[in-house]
């Protein structure tokens, strides 16, 4: 399981009981399953009247993906690009095509199938940015599914807040006045719910799901770059060196700025502050 959504979900959960458990007389008070009931099928109601059926039922695998651990297989990306660009700069387009059916990136594999088959290079970035931008826009728009149900969420809350306020405006014309309270607050855990559901269920998916993607894009652009490079014939040492530069994290690409002589050691006047033990 992914580290961060395990521990998510633990502190998900004891937020949830120290709700129920220490802020309420009983943990039954923050259960009302008709106030759920509207939160939850609404919420699903609107959303498959927003989006086509085959989009909503291809969104619900992706929840695997926030619980699942992914595996990266960026180096071995580079390595077998650099592999077939050696083959490929020794001129042994047989060793290439055989390389090739051994890959299981199948973007690495149109790519350089595209360059042993002496295609232009401008049509080859084209096409490849083409399927980049293809993939990102598949991806954001499946995202974009969980953000709307976010957005959807507290608003049924509200409706099972207002459905609730008007029974309890029912009980005021009568005399049984002691029914108002409990009624209030089976009200207001409409509202909860819905909140509760947006931000701890479909927003966290929705961000999960983004960065899955811009890693995804990265990847992808960092084959794109190789792929050129290899187009232009560029020898496989320095198409290594370029690749790993360009998966190389950087807290900072302008300057690195060493602890002792950071901003916040300097005084006003330019010197740097003092330290006291």
């Amino acid at each position: 399981m992914n580290p961060s959504t395990l521990i998510g979900i633990v502190a998900s959960c004891l937020m949830l009981a120290s709700v129920l458990l220490l802020s309420a007389e009983s943990s039954m008070s923050f259960v009302n399953l008709p106030g759920l009931a509207i939160v939850v099928t609404g919420t699903l109601a609107a959303t498959f009247i927003s989006y086509p059926l085959r989009e909503v039922l291809r969104v619900v695998r992706l929840v695997g993906i926030v619980f699942r651990r992914e595996d990266s297989y960026v180096n071995d990306d580079i390595k077998e690009l650099v592999d077939m660009s050696r083959l490929w700069f020794k001129g042994n387009v047989r060793a290439v095509e055989k390389a090739l059916q051994g890959t299981r990136n199948p973007f690495l594999r149109t790519g350089v199938q595209l360059v042993i088959d002496h295609t232009k290079e401008e049509e080859i970035i084209d096409l490849l940015r083409w399927r980049i931008a293809r993939l990102k826009a598949r991806e954001l728009a499946e995202a974009h599914i969980f953000r709307t149900m976010a957005s959807y969420a507290p608003a049924f809350g509200m409706l099972g807040t207002l459905v609730g306020l008007v029974n309890m405006l029912e009980i005021m014309n009568t005399s049984n006045l002691a029914e108002i309270g409990p009624r209030m607050a089976v009200a207001l855990l409409t509202t909860f719910y819905g909140i509760l559901l947006a931000n701890l269920v479909f927003k966290p998916i929705a961000v999960k799901l983004e960065r899955r993607t811009e890693e995804r894009l990265i990847a992808m652009n960092m084959v794109l770059e190789g792929i050129a490079l290899m187009s232009k014939r560029r020898l496989p040492s320095f198409i290594e060196e370029t690749l790993n530069s360009f998966m190389a994290n950087y807290h900072d690409e302008i300057r690195e700025v060493s602890p002792d002589k950071s901003p916040g050691n300097k005084t006003p006047g330019g010197n740097e502050a003092m330290t006291h033990a």
